[in-house]
């Protein structure tokens, strides 16, 4: 991608309407576009980022035995009604129209019930299960307050995935199965040193404990208590004696952090089971119910919490495997020469396959390195006056403080090897 084919621009200004740094980095450097409180537009980069987390969390799902499927979000008033959940009281954050006929729908916030009444038509025998099933979908939620960028939306990209099992025993080993592929997608997203394993509560889904996924953030919207040794926290809201004791905890070595949640998982048991009726025939030809749990992970969400923690105050900071382009490349200087190494350079590296924005403008390169480093692609290749008399271009890492020097050829290798740059290179 060529910078001058690129619609969208970066901004220096700081956009008003925007609190958070993550909206705020984002939208400066044109991966994202306010449309209301809560509801954003991905732009071209930004796309490429989350299409990149989506990958990232469907290869881990589809490692574990995951099926992937896409459910309507349009959902019908009488089968919600079924689990108590169409009621307001119950669910505060429906959003909820009309059709012409005058029939109710409700946009979907969560899939338990249609999933659940869905399986009937095809889970009837023992032999049929377990099942892990899940989507990357359009979720809709009516917030009230939206006030932190992608870190809390009323539309938003959400993985959701649900299990089902024929007994307890069954059920335990897919939630284990699941809890450690969510401890593998926050490690490649660049966040796993960061991310705790919560106990919390389990709200509208579950009288049990629910489990969090928090990321330590300074602008984070909960408070964990934490043991940084176990990697293991629990949620303020239910901190105390009984669940620390349940937990293994000792509140001695718990550290108060701020933090904002990435994902979580649910026990359900026989809840939606049960009021659907959902069941299947065992080995004795007896009928049970279907033992379930769901998983929750805001891809969106963690879009932005990304952008939030991985920053500093010169721009975004990607991690390679999301990025939405590995190498920003460009050139500065005033011989033909210079330009012309650069064209040779983005020739040789996309035909290798290597995602690369160059930045083709005729700017100062000022503006050009304030604009790498606030779109935060994870290495700058620079071609100048200088580096073409040696026939050699400059290779950068963003976090990195120095730079080197190497040929086209080299500079090849090292990313179609999938290299890391270090100082020692």
């Amino acid at each position: 991608m060529r910078t001058s084919e690129l619609f969208t621009k970066t901004k220096k200004e700081l956009p008003s309407e925007e609190a958070s740094i993550n909206a705020q980095l984002l939208t400066r450097a044109g991966y994202i576009s306010r449309e209301a409180a809560g509801a954003y537009n991905y732009l071209p980069l930004g796309k490429r980022v989350l299409d990149k987390i989506s990958q990232v969390v469907r290869e881990e799902m589809d490692k574990i035995g995951g099926q992937e499927i896409l459910l309507t979000a349009l959902q019908s008033k009488e089968l919600w009604e079924l689990t108590g959940r169409w009621d307001d009281k119950v669910v505060d954050v429906w959003f909820k129209t009309k059709l012409k006929s005058g029939s109710e729908l409700g946009l979907g916030f969560t899939q338990e019930e249609p999933l659940t009444a869905l399986l009937r038509n095809y889970v009837s025998s023992h032999q049929d299960l377990p099942l892990l099933i899940y989507q990357i979908q359009t979720k809709f939620r009516n917030e009230l307050r939206a006030k932190s960028g992608l870190m809390r939306g009323r539309e938003f990209l959400m993985k959701d995935m649900y299990s089902f099992a024929r007994d307890q025993a069954e059920h335990k080993k897919l939630f284990e199965k699941v809890k450690q592929a969510y401890i593998k997608i926050y490690e490649r997203l660049g966040i796993g040193d960061l991310t705790y394993f919560t106990a919390a509560t389990g709200g509208s889904f579950s009288k049990e404990f629910s489990y969090e996924f928090q990321t330590v953030a300074e602008n984070g919207e909960d408070v964990i208590y934490a043991d940084k040794t176990l990697k293991l926290a629990v949620n303020e809201e239910v901190n105390g004696p009984e669940a620390l004791e349940e937990l293994g905890l000792d509140p001695k070595k718990l550290e108060k952090i701020k933090v904002s949640e990435v994902g979580n998982i649910f026990n359900l048991g026989t809840k939606y089971s049960s009021l659907l009726g959902l069941n299947y025939v065992n080995e004795k030809n007896q009928e049970s119910p279907v033992i379930m749990g769901c998983y929750g992970l805001g891809v969106s969400r963690t879009m932005g919490i990304i952008a939030e923690v991985l920053s500093d105050k010169n721009g975004l900071i990607w991690p390679e495997e999301i990025a939405p382009y590995q190498i920003y490349l460009t050139y500065v200087g005033s011989s033909s020469n210079t330009k012309k190494a650069a064209e040779d350079v983005y020739k040789r590296l996309t035909e290798a396959g290597v995602e690369v924005l160059y930045d083709d403008r005729d700017a100062r390169a000022g503006e050009k390195f304030a604009d790498a480093d606030l779109i935060g692609l994870p290495y700058r290749v620079v071609s100048s006056d200088k580096t073409v008399e040696e026939g050699k271009v400059e290779l950068k890492k963003r976090t990195a403080s120095e730079q080197k020097l190497v040929e086209a050829e080299e500079l090849v290798k090292i990313f179609t090897n999938n290299h890391k740059v270090t100082k020692s290179d």
